[in-house]
């Protein structure tokens, strides 16, 4: 347990979290008026609650949940399209475990592939090309999505079909950025946010720089974290002493994992492979400029959109949400997981209305899975 155990160790969790309430006193935070921290990744939002880190900081602390579950924020319109493809004759649909059980208007993935549709779940892009091996005679779809961290695999696998003239792989590319919506969350004048935890994973990929904007511009605090209950305690105390000395900040508390300008590889791949879209439609956000990916036209045979028709390729298409569904407002902070009235009652992990309550990486699948009793109660 080398490396895990030293950033759960009790007494250092307890120096934190003593350091996090003279801070937030010294700025002077209370319940009724506290300093709102986005965590913007998922992961964050389930190891905060996993630790209970929300019950122990300071009463003065409010963590936002933010849309950094790139299952979570894709619009129904996709799931539907997926299906559509998968639906098609001789074609073998891939895609990974978190996205089998996200309903679209048609019902999700794993009840389409109940009907007899060819699904398959994949740990990986090279998985999805590796069936389009052994089937040469199928159309082998991989369903490309999340943000930054998995981004670079799927360019790989794209890079390496077009290497071996692979003609019967493709991708349903519905890769995003993480900056993008930052910037539409703050330009929102109904957000009141006063720093953000920034995503680990995804920074791994694209460094630091890419939120230089945060501060620069908003006069925002953001620091990178870890995932972790001392990464997340000791980010919190970070942002917290940049507002109590009145200044704004990029800080990288993940500096083991995290590298300033990120991975050389993976950018490359990345820039090889994608070009921003004009636009890209966000669950709860609408449609956001240059926050989506789309594989450029030197790998338009490995394009699922193009090559069937479907998703951009064929315009727009927008689905509303359920009705009584509060993914979107869950899902930009403007709302908490138990203030939905679905929750618990027509939205559970069986029987969900939406994303957020069966990714992995959802808010109210982690406020369901960890929070018990105390959120009930809340």
């Amino acid at each position: 347990m080398k490396h895990v155990t030293e950033f759960r160790d009790p007494a250092l969790a307890k120096n934190l979290l003593a350091e996090i309430a003279a801070l937030a006193d010294r700025i002077g935070a209370t319940r009724a008026e506290p300093v709102r921290i986005m965590e913007i990744c998922g992961g964050h939002t389930h190891a905060i609650f996993r630790f209970g880190l929300d019950k122990l900081v300071h009463d003065g602390i409010e963590f936002i949940h933010g849309p950094g579950c790139p299952v979570c924020v894709l619009p129904m319109a996709r799931v539907d399209e997926c299906i559509e493809i998968a639906e098609r004759p001789g074609v073998i649909f891939t895609t990974f475990g978190d996205a089998m059980r996200v309903p679209g208007t048609r019902g999700s993935l794993m009840q389409a592939k109940a009907r007899g549709c060819d699904i398959r779940m994949v740990y990986s892009p090279l998985d999805a090309l590796e069936i389009a091996r052994r089937n040469p005679d199928r159309e082998v779809v991989f369903f490309g999505l999340g943000f930054e961290t998995t981004t670079p695999s799927t360019a790989f696998a794209i890079q390496a079909a077009a290497r071996e003239g692979l003609g019967n792989f493709s991708v349903f590319c519905n890769h995003i950025t993480v900056p993008e919506p930052l910037r539409a969350l703050l330009n929102d004048p109904h957000m009141q946010l006063d720093g953000f935890v920034g995503p680990g994973h995804v920074s791994m990929v694209i460094g630091t720089h890419p939120y230089d904007f945060i501060a620069k511009d908003f006069g925002k605090p953001i620091v990178v974290a870890g995932f972790e209950p001392l990464d997340l305690l000791h980010a919190v105390a970070m942002v917290l002493r940049q507002i109590a000395d009145g200044r704004a900040a990029v800080e990288n508390q993940y500096a083991r994992v995290v590298p300033e300008h990120g991975n050389p590889a993976s950018i490359a791949a990345m820039a090889d492979v994608y070009e921003r879209r004009p636009s890209f439609e966000w669950r709860g956000l609408g449609e956001i400029d240059a926050s989506g990916l789309r594989i450029r036209p030197a790998y338009a045979a490995y394009d699922a959109e193009e090559k069937f028709g479907v998703g951009y390729a064929a315009g727009p298409r927008h689905v509303p949400e359920p009705e009584g569904c509060a993914c979107g407002a869950v899902m930009t902070g403007r709302m908490k997981p138990t203030a939905c009235p679905q929750y618990g009652t027509g939205c559970t992990p069986e029987t969900p209305l939406g994303a957020l309550m069966v990714s992995s990486e959802g808010a109210c699948a982690a406020y369901w899975q960890y929070g018990g009793a105390r959120v009930a109660a809340e």
